[in-house]
């Protein structure tokens, strides 16, 4: 009677040992759904958790996404801090660049921003600067103001910066998405665009799960 109770023992223990296993497969995979950033790069965002869309708004793709995006930041969680991103892989991509930038320093990007996306592939009437000029006048800035914000030292910098930074997160196209400098994530890698902030929210959650884990370690570390 004794080895059919050991055998039944061990059948328990590695049915157990299996179930474990599986509940501890992630939902979303490395290398699948997400590709790691190597080496990490550093964030800007204090306690919450960086996501960073790199994007053009000379990409269709990123057009089409846009919409998603919009989405998704209206239901954001309150711990992350979300951003925008340009691409400069061409002298066209940094016209918008400079044009994204300059919205920004105007304080009018958000909401300029699908008036651009819509006059660059619907209206079909935005091409260089000075459409996008027009644009920001209706959104309460001159052209003036414009063209100014185009040729300041800050718009320079953040530019410099976004030439420097897309490279280091291993971009090849757009639009990509970044979470806490070390993770990208793609319409391609997530299955698709409508499944991209999926993958986003589950990065979200894994790394302020280790900021909270990092936070009492630290504390022992000084104490």
């Amino acid at each position: 009677m004794l080895l059919p109770r050991l055998l039944a023992a061990a059948t328990l223990a590695l049915v157990s040992m299996t179930a474990c296993a599986q509940v501890s497969i992630e939902r979303f995979q490395a290398g699948t759904h997400y590709f790691p950033v190597e080496p990490a790069q550093p964030t800007a965002s204090g306690d919450k958790v960086e996501v960073i869309e790199v994007f053009s708004f000379a990409c269709i793709h990123c057009a089409h996404f846009e919409p998603e995006v919009a989405k998704w930041k209206k239901k954001m969680p309150a711990n992350v801090a979300f951003s925008y991103l340009p691409a400069v892989f061409n002298a066209q991509w940094e016209t918008f660049a400079r044009a994204y930038y300059a919205g920004e320093v105007l304080g009018i990007a958000e909401k300029a921003h699908q008036d651009v996306f819509d006059g660059v592939h619907v209206r079909r009437d935005v091409r260089n600067l000075e459409d996008v000029a027009k644009i920001y006048a209706k959104h309460g800035k001159t052209e003036q103001q414009f063209f100014d914000a185009t040729k300041s030292f800050a718009v320079e910098m953040k530019l410099n910066r976004a030439k420097q930074m897309v490279p280091r997160y291993q971009i090849d196209g757009t639009p990509t998405v970044i979470v806490a400098g070390k993770y990208r994530i793609t319409g391609t890698s997530a299955g698709g665009q409508d499944k991209v902030f999926d993958v986003v929210d589950f990065l979200v959650a894994k790394e302020a799960a280790a900021k909270k884990g990092a936070a009492p370690a630290a504390a022992a570390a000084k104490g």
